[in-house]
């Protein structure tokens, strides 16, 4: 009898027919990677820029605000310089729980430090973190 018995007039399945479609439905939706750990291949890695997180900084006049997929994966405590291209710094903190909850895919605003510059004077900015 083959394996791949087609249906009777009548509409019935045999037991085995039935088995082995029903096992084939469910390895349908399964995928299997194997991979040599023994291999002299490189293994190429996704680009990690996908996964930066550039912040939307408030009353912004050239400063620029990235944090990069190494930074968040890492979850190490920082202080992120967001000067870019304005005449003046600013830092915004970064704590573990900050990068944790990036990597869970979740907003995170804080605000810079409060530096002075020659045209605004002293202020901050409040920078929000919106993975995307």
């Amino acid at each position: 009898m083959p394996d791949h018995m087609p249906l009777q007039d009548d509409t019935t399945l045999t037991r085995r027919h039935f088995t082995l479609q029903a096992a084939l439905a469910v390895l349908a939706g399964c995928v299997i990677t194997v991979s040599d750990a023994c291999s002299n291949d490189s293994p190429t890695t996704p680009s990690s820029s996908a996964a930066d997180i550039t912040g939307n900084i408030s009353a912004n006049h050239g400063h620029t605000a990235v944090i990069t997929a190494a930074q968040i994966t890492a979850t190490n405590a920082f202080s992120l310089n967001i000067q870019g291209t304005a005449a003046h710094p600013h830092t915004v903190a970064l704590s573990q729980a900050d990068l944790q909850t990036l990597k869970n895919r979740q907003a995170v605003t804080r605000d810079s430090s409060n530096d002075v510059s020659a045209t605004f004077g002293p202020h901050l900015h409040t920078v929000t973190f919106t993975p995307v």
